[in-house]
């Protein structure tokens, strides 16, 4: 069964990326968990995302696109990347959850992903 990781990180972990002090061991963290995840073979996919500042939101409301600049999420945590995992049940892949390095700081969701629907009109 798919599950994605849905990795949310604060602002403060954010800036770490490009921190020359600090985005070696921000960066070393991540690097051991996409390691240790391929070696165990569970993943799929995955990606990072650019920071919060790049985002553009858009809504249709009354037929019309709304679009602003910005996530404009009323929380400190800011979607930061995802992975697809492999994982035989809900309990193995909130193991794996839990060393994400940003559920240390700020919170890993774990979905199932939806399977591919049957075709229609066969």
């Amino acid at each position: 069964m798919q599950f994605m990781l849905i990795l949310t990180e604060t602002s403060r972990d954010h800036a770490r990326r490009n921190d020359p002090a600090q985005a070696g061991e921000y960066w070393g963290g991540w690097s051991a968990f996409i390691a240790a995840m391929a070696q165990a073979g569970i993943v799929v996919n995955g990606d990072g995302l650019q920071g919060p500042h790049t985002a553009t939101t858009l809504r249709v409301r009354d037929g019309k696109r709304v679009v602003e600049d910005g996530p404009f999420a009323d929380t400190k945590e800011q979607l930061a990347g995802y992975f697809i995992v492999e994982a035989p049940d809900l309990d193995t892949a909130l193991d794996w959850a839990a060393k994400a390095p940003s559920a240390l700081t700020a919170a890993v969701e774990v979905r199932p992903v939806l399977p591919p629907m049957p075709a229609t009109g066969q």
